[in-house]
């Protein structure tokens, strides 16, 4: 078995993927924190590994994407204490044997380009993978492989947030599409702003991108917070949660594979 390791702004996420039977067993998600500690991830882990019967020993492999810079040192002690091994860390260099191809490899987050190797691996044409997280983010792959774009928008529970925090009378809301774009009430009024907005700048951006490049695209949906977007399924070919754990997956398996 072989676990992926996506530690992004919001959670780090771990997946276990079984080779054999082409499936993702398990995730665990743990909150990103500014003081998230070894002992912690080694306990949460522990737990985790306990509840669904697994030993550290039953991973081969172990594949780490991280775009918080403070985290690294922490994830790194923290898979060698726990499984004994260090895991393979995404890097720059990580895309040279890859169909994918980016010009600008220190610019893209590895998480990012975990997104597009697994959608290319998936389609083999030209894409467009739509990541609903921390941020809203949109990569654009050509035929070819080739990354031609990458938009970043604020996400979903980012705006929400920020209403929240940056101004006195404004609740948090939960993260429910409404009935109405009509809000009757303030809860009522900022998920109609929000979610309907958001269905709007998704539509847009995906018609704004395929006006441009003059290209047909498979569009696929993917991020911790897809499945409140699900309204919008019809917009995408595929929704799949688990894409940047598979891109993760592969990413590693190239680059550690034996010539």
């Amino acid at each position: 078995m072989f676990l992926s390791v996506d530690a992004g702004n919001s959670n780090i996420v771990f997946g276990i993927y079984e080779e054999s039977s082409d499936s993702w067993l398990n995730v665990l998600r743990v909150e990103t924190t500014k003081k998230l500690s070894v002992l912690q991830l080694e306990k949460a882990l522990g737990l985790f590994f306990l509840e669904n019967g697994l030993h550290p020993d039953s991973i081969d492999g172990i594949g780490l994407s991280t775009v918080v810079p403070d985290l690294k040192t922490v994830l790194l002690r923290c898979m060698e204490n726990f499984f004994g091994r260090m895991p393979y860390l995404i890097n720059e260099k990580s895309y040279d044997k890859l169909l994918v191809k980016t010009t600008n490899p220190e610019e893209i987050g590895s998480d990012l380009m975990a997104n597009i190797t697994a959608a290319y691996d998936c389609f083999k044409e030209a894409c467009i993978v739509v990541d609903f997280g921390t941020a809203l983010t949109f990569s654009i792959i050509d035929s070819q492989g080739n990354v031609i774009g990458i938009n970043i928008v604020p996400g979903i529970k980012t705006a929400i947030n920020s209403l929240f925090t940056g101004t006195a009378r404004l609740p948090k809301v939960s993260l429910e599409m409404p009935d109405s774009v009509l809000g009757k009430n303030t809860v009522q009024a900022i998920q109609s702003g929000i979610f309907y907005g958001y269905t709007g700048l998704v539509k847009g951006m995906l018609a704004s991108i395929s006006a441009e490049t003059q290209m047909k695209f498979k569009v696929l949906a993917t991020g911790g917070l897809s499945p409140v977007m699900q309204h919008l399924s019809a917009e995408f070919d595929l929704m799949d949660i688990h894409l940047t754990l598979k891109g993760i997956y592969q990413i590693t398996r190239i680059n550690c594979k034996k010539d």
